[in-house]
């Protein structure tokens, strides 16, 4: 059974009191999450990504459909049972939400105070999680006098207090640096390792999917347009909304504007030769355009590296003999797909 499963999940929200429609946040939407999962869900803004995370953990009531967490159905609970319920989910948040009247130690102290755990375990808890997290040096600080990335890994520890199997992190890299970001991104994986910590990521950012995931659901208007493990959705995704998150961070096959551009500058027939995992090696391809006699330049493209599995695209300018050309590139489409774009005359 997963560890999170909705079925048919919807959530609505009436119309303001200045009228106009109501709001569809999530429809009809299905959603299986097993345990041990780095799961990321990605959408524009407004999509529904928030509204998801706050069906989870009860902070919102579905308006139908079947939310299982554990194996409970979340739906059907009494408040005092969903406090308990959220003591085995931790949340981390862009702003942190940290307590500026308490120090760094008694924000990670927070939750186990909360759940009235016995003095005498509060103490060694927040110093075992402050040195997890490398902040052991901070614990008598305050918020104001951290960097936001120390800030971000004081929320991870606090997160952690009350030994969670699940941790929601609701764009929680969006405000930090590139290099930060990836501090944290890396941290969170350590809790998923370390830990078996369960975490379901929701944001924007094509990259901290393709750093942190072990699968990925793309929402667009209130639904899931598509969900798979992440190799699958980034080397090939099939929904206009996969393509334009995907083409962030990959560059696939040039546009049309940009053909004009790469034409200007290169002579020869431009092709794109798609490489997935598993199909063959560049060095195969390349071996097999020297052999026929055509020299190529790469133009265009890049391969990616996704958890060890490859995957991209090269746009190559071919020039040589026209049947030399055709024999290699016949060659090669039995290895690799092949698009060889429109000649321009």
């Amino acid at each position: 059974m997963p560890l999170i499963s909705l079925r048919d999940v919807t959530k609505s929200y009436p119309p303001s009191s200045r009228g106009g429609a109501v709001v569809h946040a999530v429809q009809g939407l299905n959603l299986d999450i097993e345990a041990g999962d780095i799961y990321g869900i990605i959408g524009y803004s407004g999509a529904g990504k928030s509204t998801l995370v706050r069906l989870i953990n009860a902070l919102e009531d579905a308006t139908s459909g079947s939310i299982l967490v554990d194996g409970d159905e979340v739906t059907r609970m009494k408040e005092s049972e969903l406090r308990r319920l959220r003591l085995g989910i931790g949340m981390i948040f862009q702003q942190f939400n940290l307590f500026n009247s308490k120090t760094v130690a008694g924000n990670v102290a927070y939750p186990l105070e909360v759940a009235k755990t016995p003095r005498a375990d509060i103490a060694p808890r927040v110093a075992e999680l402050l040195d997890f997290v490398g902040l052991s040096d901070k614990a008598r600080n305050y918020p104001e006098q951290l960097s936001g990335g120390q800030k971000q890994r004081v929320g991870i520890a606090r997160a952690l207090a009350t030994s969670p199997r699940i941790l929601l992190a609701d764009e929680a890299t969006s405000a930090l640096d590139p290099e930060t970001t990836h501090e944290v991104l890396e941290l969170l994986k350590r809790v998923n390792t370390e830990f078996g910590v369960t975490i379901v990521v929701i944001t924007h950012e094509m990259d901290v999917i393709q750093t942190l995931a072990t699968k990925v659901a793309v929402m667009d208007g209130g639904r899931i347009v598509e969900q798979g493990d992440v190799f699958d959705v980034f080397s090939k995704p099939t929904e206009a909304s996969s393509q334009r998150f995907v083409s962030t961070v990959v560059r696939g096959v040039p546009s049309d504007a940009e053909l004009v551009a790469l034409r200007q500058r290169h002579p020869g027939r431009i092709v794109t030769l798609s490489f997935r995992d598993g199909n063959t090696s560049q060095g195969a391809v390349f071996s097999d355009l020297a052999q026929a006699g055509v020299a190529f330049e790469l133009i265009y493209g890049g391969i990616n590296d996704i958890r060890g599995r490859v995957f991209g695209h090269l746009t190559l300018a071919l020039t040589g003999y026209a049947d030399a050309v055709d024999r290699a590139l016949a060659t090669i489409a039995t290895k690799v797909d092949v698009t060889e774009a429109p000649s321009h005359e």
